[in-house]
């Protein structure tokens, strides 16, 4: 009686899933179940689709003329194709969408997108009631209206708007066109592409860090990229006849970070501000992809800090910061809206293994851009009460668990401007003071607050050509403080100075003996070499600086 149950309930079970998967078959191929039901088919796609696609013109000389188009289902994307550069002449690209629901038997569905002169249907095999369909600037779709082309895998769901010959969409799904839109000559020096999304939405990838299993963990600082729209030009660029005297800054720089990430491998990189360079960069979004492509593609967690330049007469740090948290691999955070700036979190790196315990805590926190009151303190801002006391609030409330820990835990810390105490003329230094450290006149006393909770280094960016380390005592007169340059890594902001080369600063940790070794990397000259290489931490204790 009971092997009868079984086999019963075995063929019901059996039936039951044929079932199912033939009715998820004949949904998918004729659309068989109602529209409540079928959204919840794997193949429905959740949120909007694209069903058509224009660019729009207008001129501030012609007012018949107009940027918007009339109708409730009509979007546009925020970004001049000129990016102001226009003189009177403006232009958008404009999105229909709608969920599926919302289809009427009129909606057609957009499955490509193409930039050119010529039809790209030209020489291409029929496709049935897909077909190319022509817009504005060179702007193609290749629509269709059947009724399941919503469930399409080539459904486009997402378009937005990228710059320069350079550009990329790291993000999951996205795919940017290799043509630019055809405008006027005005408009095309803009390279506007258009990069397009299919699928649904999907969270992005963000791993937590964690010490290898052979107990080390290695941070690669990248300061001061200051990246442009497009390629950006040189500045104070060494050898003077490199690549035949043309030097784009933005390729060099990044195939000099490339070229550091696939040698070196770091398991975590920091952005310590300046990643973009705001005058030259009116769409921070196309600059910030460009970085943030190096690491994404390679799976390297990162996490960005912002500095004077990364929002001057671009997107404010708000907007950038909201941007590069949906990035995979991100780890940058907004940080409390009660505390002063935007980008002040904590990272923690988890020990080895598959345990929860935290073996580094690597504070980042925003030290704004330029002083408030310049009458009275000239110069650079400096870091507010509110952020201190998040600091020191946060170290004291992790104490517990970090001494959960079976190894030694250790602080660290990462900001862009560098603290007044890097002036000290009197302290040791590792590496080459170069110019004036151009720290805030006011000191709002963030190195004692360093020292009160046992971080054993910060380091910073700012001043390009300085990249030393400067040893800070404490009132004992004991080793308490290692306070680091990046030095500056990016050819499209100042370098001189005698030729000074861009690098790389590097934070080799070696959890097994609680040890911490620095090191800098250049982009010319001695390239194979390790730089002024010191161990600043050993057994958790800041040593003194080598003899």
């Amino acid at each position: 009686m009971t092997r009868r149950i079984v086999r019963t309930l075995m063929q019901l079970g059996a039936i039951t899933a044929i079932t199912l998967v033939a009715i998820v078959f004949l949904d998918n191929r004729f659309r068989v179940l109602p529209t409540a039901i079928h959204g919840y088919m794997p193949a429905h796609h959740a949120g909007y689709i694209i069903t058509d696609m224009t660019v729009s013109q207008c001129s501030s000389i012609n007012p018949l003329s107009s940027c918007n188009i009339d109708g409730e289902n009509w979007h546009r994307i925020e970004k001049d194709l000129y990016l102001g550069s226009g003189y009177v002449s403006s232009a958008y690209v404009h999105v229909q969408r709608k969920k599926e629901d919302e289809f009427e038997p009129e909606d057609r569905v957009v499955l490509d997108i193409s930039v050119g002169n010529l039809d790209p249907s030209v020489g291409m095999k029929g496709e049935g009631d897909e077909r190319w369909e022509k817009r504005p600037s060179g702007l193609w779709l290749k629509r269709s209206s059947k009724q399941l082309a919503s469930d399409s895998a080539k459904a486009v769901t997402g378009i937005d708007v990228l710059f320069g010959a350079d550009a990329v969409d790291p993000r999951e799904g996205w795919e940017i066109k290799d043509t630019g839109l055809l405008l006027d000559s005005a408009g095309e020096g803009q390279e506007a592409r258009i990069s397009i999304k299919r699928g649904s939405h999907v969270d992005p990838t963000q791993p937590k860090p964690r010490i290898s299993e052979n107990g080390r963990f290695k941070i690669m600082q990248v300061a001061d990229l200051h990246l442009s729209t497009g390629l950006g030009t040189c500045r104070d660029a060494i050898p003077k006849g490199y690549n035949g005297g043309r030097c784009d800054a933005d390729p060099r720089t990044l195939e000099f970070i490339g070229k550091l990430l696939d040698e070196e491998k770091p398991d975590l990189v920091i952005l310590s501000g300046d990643q973009i360079n705001g005058d030259t960069a009116p769409d921070a979004q196309s600059a910030i992809f460009k970085y943030a492509e190096l690491f994404i593609k390679r799976k390297i967690p990162f996490a960005s800090i912002f500095g004077n330049h990364d929002d001057e007469k671009t997107l404010p740090r708000a907007g950038q910061m909201a941007l590069i948290e949906t990035l995979p691999y991100s780890l940058s955070q907004a940080g409390p809206d009660e505390v002063d700036g935007v980008g002040n979190y904590v990272v923690e790196v988890l020990a080895r293994g598959g345990g929860s315990h935290s073996a580094l805590t690597i504070y980042l926190l925003d030290t704004h851009a330029y002083s408030p009151d310049e009458k009275t303190f000239k110069g650079y801002d400096w870091l507010k009460k509110s952020q201190i006391d998040w600091f020191k609030k946060t170290a004291d409330s992790l104490k517990k668990e970090h001494s959960q820990y079976s190894g030694i835990h250790m602080n660290l810390a990462f900001i862009h401007i560098p603290l007044p105490e890097y002036r000290d003329p009197d302290s040791a230094i590792v590496g080459e003071w170069r110019e004036a450290v151009t720290a805030p006149s006011f000191n709002s006393g963030f190195h004692k607050a360093l020292l009160e909770e046992d971080v054993k280094f910060v380091s910073c960016g700012h001043d390009h050509v300085n990249e030393y380390c400067m040893l800070s005592r404490n009132d004992q007169d004991k080793p308490a403080l290692w306070m680091c340059y990046g030095g500056g890594a990016g050819f499209g902001g100042y370098g001189g100075y005698g030729e000074y080369h861009r690098r790389v600063r590097f934070f080799d940790i070696d959890m097994n003996e609680a040890r911490v070794r620095t090191y800098k990397r250049v982009e010319y000259g001695e390239t194979d070499k390790k730089l002024d290489e010191q161990i600043i931490v050993d057994g958790s204790n800041v040593l003194a600086a080598p003899e």
